[in-house]
């Protein structure tokens, strides 16, 4: 049985000590690989359930949070974890590790999860070789979406995921190894998100006269970035899901519409940003293995070729300033 997943602020606390944020950020140029881009702050979110005159009936059967985004605007996910747990996330309820339809289960050949805390982020789908290809919003129906080319309908859209934590024993192990308890930040006053029952994100295709979905994930530009293989055996973490929870993706006039609040102004381009000489960030993990390439996901078009830019959008010149990220040592001197 599933437990309560919590809206805190702007992020979800899901079972096990899992904070997830979504995170504004440039939209890369769709040629070239890039390091890490700058995240701009997180999107609002807002439960479904506080809004039941307003969103749409397919939303309210689903429940969950939704966040508003614009046509082609990025985002990336920031993880964090108390414990060690598995992370499922689809797109459109196509996983977006392995390339693989939604699964209640988990699965390692091939991988269908991030190992939390190891996996700090995910900025996009899995494309292998140590890179990913940015989560780049686009309105549902035009086929652009990494679940209407990978499936071939656009029936979802939205973000989902739902995590498996440890078992008794598992956790029991892993408590022994460590030094000292992770401090539990305090976030203060989280508030219950209702999540659908089972039967809805696995499930019948909406009723007939539903108002439209909103918006889906596509794929944008490549950046270097590791999706981690997990050292643990599947026979660590619980068999069913901990918690999940149904992420819907808003555009800017429909989430005025139901809640009455303006959307946030647009991220400022990739191209001004680097004109400034502002950072771009690298992370690495010596110890970690990256997954492969998933070959559904391999085949995903990128959004610009079903949208035109209302601007030209030229590769960024490199090199640029990269900041480096992940675990290092720090030197000690005279003092």
């Amino acid at each position: 049985m599933t437990m309560q997943v919590k809206l805190s602020g702007d992020a979800l606390e899901l079972p096990g000590g899992v904070r997830v944020t979504f995170l504004r950020t440039l939209r890369l140029p769709e040629t070239g690989t890039y390091p890490l881009p700058p995240g701009f702050g997180a999107f609002p979110l807002r439960r479904v359930a506080d809004y039941p005159d307003t969103v749409p009936a397919e939303w309210r059967e689903r429940g969950g949070v939704m966040l508003p985004v614009y046509q082609r605007e990025a985002m990336w996910l920031s993880f964090s974890a108390t414990t060690p747990a598995a992370l499922k996330i689809g797109v459109g309820k196509v996983c977006a590790v392995s390339g693989k339809p939604w699964s209640d289960t988990l699965g390692q050949n091939p991988q269908n999860y991030v190992a939390l805390p190891r996996q700090p982020w995910l900025d996009g789908i899995n494309s292998g070789d140590g890179t990913v290809r940015q989560f780049v919003a686009v309105p549902l129906g035009l086929g652009a979406t990494v679940e209407g080319q990978v499936t071939g309908v656009e029936e979802w859209g939205g973000v989902q995921m739902a995590v498996h934590g440890l078992t008794e024993t598992a956790l029991a192990s892993w408590q022994r190894t460590q030094a000292a308890e992770r401090p539990r930040g305090g976030y203060g006053g989280p508030v219950p998100v209702a999540c659908a029952a089972p039967s809805a994100m696995a499930g019948s295709p909406p009723a007939p006269g539903a108002a439209p979905r909103a918006m889906g994930l596509g794929a944008g530009g490549t950046m270097r970035q590791e999706i981690y293989a997990d050292p643990r055996p599947l026979d660590d973490y619980h068999s069913e899901a901990d918690g999940r929870v149904f992420v819907h993706l808003a555009s800017a006039a429909q989430w005025q519409q139901i809640t009455g609040e303006p959307a946030p102004s647009t991220p400022i381009t990739a191209q001004s940003y680097a004109q400034r000489g502002l950072p771009w960030f690298e992370y690495y993990a010596a110890d970690a293995d990256d997954l492969p390439a998933a070959p559904e996901l391999a085949e995903v078009k990128p959004t610009g070729d079903w949208l035109a830019d209302e601007q030209p959008y030229p590769p960024v010149e490199q090199p640029l300033p990269v900041i480096p990220l992940g675990d290092k040592t720090v030197q000690d001197g005279t003092w």
